[in-house]
């Protein structure tokens, strides 16, 4: 397949207020292959709310700026590096979301090698990375599908797999219908445990019923509604896992609901970081409450075998962008207007 010298790509210049930060480029040059890396032609992205605070200017981890904005992609490989051994041209990938993170638990090091903060990204038609930092695509999804696992999908197995994995016939609690808690119910139900969802949205519970949950509760109406997350579990002890994405308006919920000797994953901060809560609370509710930085390579590909193994699909909103929309998917998102994962095909 022959390579264009320029391509098109977002560009995050410098953090700020609004998305005008995020700039696109028309004719970018297509970067050189080094030796141990592969030239990817990026057919699918997905976004993250991540990608929104970076351009923000509120993300709390490090940056090195201007970046290619994304860290979610998905293509094909066409073109190695002499001493690349685990790739070929034609080869399906997906992106690892920090490059560094091979196995085992993330350090330091590996927490400054994520894609579209630290390291160019994924919203662009062509990236040279590392042979070490893609995986094997999942052989039943396309690619603005296999595009959503870099971040979302990663961090859920983590959290449900990564320090006491979920076993059959436990309980896991799931909040909102982001991608990270949908792919958490999918992963959990193939996994046999029993699902419990939050939402606002009579029309969301349907979907949520759909996909395999087994309780719906809505939070606006029921404010306690880890009692009743509790009171659902048998005798009600409360459930072996938390998906915890709210943060400061949701923990005491959370920590309402798990069991003892449960696992609350923190995983995003929507509602703010500054809980009410004292992490002293652990102690009285004898639980652990753990932060996930979504995971290895090691992860990855045992997560995509899973979902190949189980026939996985990723919810992608209806509304699928253009490379050249990126900003609207931007805005799209920021409104809240999506409904699982957004995509962006990239031509």
């Amino acid at each position: 397949m022959s390579v264009p010298a320029t391509q098109k790509q977002w560009v995050i210049e410098a953090s700020g207020k609004e998305f005008e930060t995020l700039v696109f480029q028309e004719s970018a040059p297509v970067p050189q292959v080094g030796d141990d890396q592969v030239l990817v032609r990026f057919r699918g992205a997905s976004l993250n709310f991540r990608d929104l605070l970076i351009a923000k200017g509120k993300y709390p981890f490090p940056l090195r700026l201007p970046v290619v904005a994304g860290s979610d992609g998905a293509g094909e490989i066409v073109a190695v590096g002499r001493n690349v051994t685990r790739w070929k041209a034609g080869d399906r990938v997906v992106t690892l979301f920090n490059q560094g993170h091979q196995r085992g638990p993330v350090t330091p090091a590996a927490a400054q090698t994520g894609l579209g903060g630290c390291i160019d990204g994924t919203l662009r038609q062509y990236g040279a990375l590392s042979q070490d930092g893609l995986a094997r695509a999942p052989k039943h999804l396309g690619f603005v599908e296999a595009a959503t696992l870099s971040c979302a999908a990663l961090t859920s197995w983590n959290a449900l797999f990564g320090l006491r994995p979920v076993r059959k016939g436990e309980s896991v609690l799931v909040q909102g219908t982001g991608g990270v808690s949908l792919f958490a119910l999918q992963f959990a139900k193939a996994a046999g445990a029993a699902v419990i969802a939050t939402t606002s949205s009579p029309a969301k519970a349907e979907v949520l019923r759909k996909l395999g949950a087994d309780h719906v509760i809505n939070y606006k109406t029921d404010p306690k509604w880890g009692e009743t997350a509790r009171a659902l579990t048998p005798d009600g002890e409360g459930v072996h896992h938390v998906i915890e994405v709210g943060g400061e308006g949701t923990l005491t919920q959370s920590l309402a609901a798990v069991r003892m000797e449960g696992v609350i994953s923190i995983i995003g901060l929507l509602t703010g970081a500054n809980p009410k809560d004292s992490f002293m609370e652990t102690l009285a509710r004898v639980c652990t409450v753990r932060g996930v930085y979504v995971g290895s390579r090691e992860q990855l590909e045992e997560m995509v075998a899973f979902m190949e193994e189980h026939e996985i699909r990723p919810v992608v909103d209806e509304r699928v962008f253009t490379l050249e929309e990126t900003k609207e998917a931007y805005e799209y998102m920021w409104a809240a207007k999506h409904f699982g994962k957004i995509g962006i095909k990239i031509d």
